[in-house]
């Protein structure tokens, strides 16, 4: 098992993860006991290192390894996967986008830390009592006459 995930770039553990989950079949073994892997667990386990950078989840990946062994060609399912990962790539960006933009209108209205302890910005305030709230208006006349 060491050598295949030597081969592979991975550790021994997510070896036995894969086989556990069934990414990859358990092997023959040699009569001292260690897991004999061919080449087809070679590749097996380098497609699934390749899937994941992309950002494909195991279990899509097991949908696609499953669609190969029946002998179909995964293109179009592979497809659909990336396009869904592609627009949550999207989603992310968007949110991370949003949150840039947060943090720059927040360092424009923080103050520059020349005025000491003084803070004026809202966002920056920490263990302080917010301002009291407005004053409710004084009741106008006609309020004092519907009392």
């Amino acid at each position: 098992m060491s050598k295949l995930a030597e081969q592979v770039g991975t550790s021994a553990d997510t070896v036995r993860y894969y086989e556990r989950i069934g990414l990859l079949a358990e092997p023959d073994r040699s009569p001292s006991g260690y897991r004999l892997y061919g080449e087809d667990a070679v590749e097996r386990v380098r497609f699934i290192k390749r899937a994941q950078r992309f950002g494909l989840r195991l279990e899509d990946i097991g949908e696609l390894l499953e669609i190969r062994e029946r002998g179909l060609c995964p293109c179009g399912h592979t497809r659909q996967l990336l396009e869904r990962r592609a627009a949550r790539l999207d989603e992310e960006l968007a949110t991370i986008a949003g949150l840039r933009d947060d943090i720059r209108r927040m360092l424009a209205e923080a103050p520059s830390g020349d005025d000491g302890w003084r803070c004026a910005s809202e966002t920056l305030r920490i263990g302080t009592k917010p301002n009291p709230p407005n004053p409710p208006n004084p009741p106008n006349q006609r309020e004092k006459e519907l009392r």
